[in-house]
């Protein structure tokens, strides 16, 4: 496949290609000493059960092609399923070396590698439920499209390290908390408010410069970066980061878009979407399910798929690794919904899946010291969180791969069980499965 920079999306549909006070903080040690090491589609990931790809989504939306596309690679290039991940990507795993080239040739011939140069770099969550449900105050569906299709579009913006993170928040509070690199969160239907590491800078500006703005925070991000010696790999990880990129960036801008920082008060940490039937502002319905433990089978993508065109032939994907298809008639999502729960995916919010997810575990991370999937699978069905139950996360090791930012108990595998924690404290080491299930339901409810 020839090769293809920055902007070189040709062919690629326009919409599916490369389309203070603190509010939250995301922890991060000072300097780092090896270089970022974050997959993408062409630099993988070797792991005990092949490769690994991560494929980019920004903002979460799939056309129902570019999801029959990965399936697809999946079956013919890896082991057959697609992973959620924590930000709403996807990943293949089972690759053999080599298959790189031939996945990047399929992607972007669906739209999904608009950029080899900038393929790590995409990384944006947006309000998944934007201009569709009742509880933003913009669509963001078009800012989200202009600010990939702009970051492709600057070569020095491929230097970006591949964790560096943007959000687009439309009001609704979902995923300011989640402590982005530079965060857009609308203040009004008509302003927003520009975040550094999780903290307000003070800056307000139309929509219409949302995108252009947090590519100008990017670059300062950048500068700072450059002038550090170049081993951060988030904002945070910068001697202090914030207050210097802010600097930057404030300094670059219209002054009538530069107020006092420090005027947003604190968000809440990112708000899970429900599960279920979700009433859309015109009437139709969205189609929101959680997919046991973030990995969807073939069969699962072929009921999404179907029921994603009977709609707008999209498919959204969020950081909390559920599924949602907009756009549904009643009847039509009632018949779609019954195909989609008959395949294991998960509507009710009372079951005890909803809300957990994992890392790979054995046999695929050689690091894992237990098959953490399997355990899980066995303990869920009858640990039942009930409708306010918290959040598990299970672990194979003390590296903790893709735990959530919000509130959550943790479940983590050590030589003799598992230790079950909550706000980071133990609560609980338990040497068999039921003992641990026990501890789980605990911990969910908080007692």
């Amino acid at each position: 496949m020839p090769d293809r920079g920055a902007g070189a999306a040709a062919g690629v549909p326009v919409g599916w290609a490369c389309p203070g006070r603190s509010i939250r903080r995301v922890w991060s040690p000072r300097g780092r000493s090896a270089p970022d090491a974050c997959p993408g589609a062409l630099r993988v990931h070797v792991a005990a059960d092949g490769n690994l790809a991560r494929v980019r989504v920004p903002g979460g939306r799939l056309h129902a092609d570019q999801l029959a596309a990965l399936a697809a690679a999946a079956s013919e290039l890896g082991d057959g399923g697609l992973e959620l991940t924590s930000r709403g990507n996807v990943q293949l795993r089972g690759l053999p070396a080599g298959a790189e080239r031939e996945l990047a040739a399929r992607l972007w011939a669906a739209g999904l590698l608009p950029s080899e140069t900038h393929e790590r770099v995409r990384n944006v969550i947006a309000s998944t439920l934007s201009g569709r449900a009742e509880g933003g105050r913009f669509d963001l569906r078009t800012l989200v499209d202009e600010l990939d299709q702009g970051l492709c579009a600057d070569p020095a913006l491929a230097e970006l390290p591949g964790r560096f993170l943007f959000t687009v928040d439309d009001g609704r509070g979902d995923v300011t908390g989640f402590g982005a690199d530079v965060g857009l969160f609308a203040v009004a239907s008509d302003t927003l408010a520009v975040l550094l590491g999780g903290t307000d800078t003070g800056v307000r500006l139309p929509p219409a410069a949302g995108a252009g703005t947090a590519l100008r925070a990017a670059r300062a991000f950048l500068a700072e970066y450059t002038a550090q010696g170049g081993t951060a790999w988030r904002l945070t990880e910068l001697d202090d980061g914030v207050p210097r990129v802010a600097h930057r960036l404030r300094s670059a801008l219209d002054p009538a878009f530069v107020g006092s920082p420090g005027g947003l008060a604190d968000a809440p940490a990112p708000t899970r979407p429900p599960v279920g039937r979700i009433a859309q502002i015109d009437g139709r319905l969205a189609l929101a399910l959680m997919v046991p433990l973030g990995r969807l089978t073939l069969a699962q993508v072929d009921v999404l798929e179907a029921a994603a065109r009977a709609g707008a032939h999209e498919i959204n994907i969020t950081p909390w690794r559920t599924v949602v298809v907009p756009d549904l008639g009643t009847g039509e999502a009632e018949r779609r919904l019954a195909a989609l729960t008959g395949e294991g995916l998960v509507a009710d919010t009372s079951a005890g899946w909803v809300g957990v997810t994992g890392c790979t575990g054995r046999p695929g991370c050689a690091k894992a010291l237990a098959d953490v999937r399997a355990d899980a699978n066995r303990v869920h069905p009858v640990a039942a969180p009930g409708p306010a139950g918290l959040p598990v996360h299970w672990v194979g090791c003390e590296r903790r791969c893709g735990r959530p930012v919000d509130r959550h108990v943790e479940v983590l595998a050590t030589v003799d069980g598992y230790q079950v924690s909550l706000d980071g404290r133990p609560r609980s080491r338990s040497a068999t499965l039921d003992e641990t299930a026990a501890a789980i339901a605990a911990a969910r409810r908080g007692t």
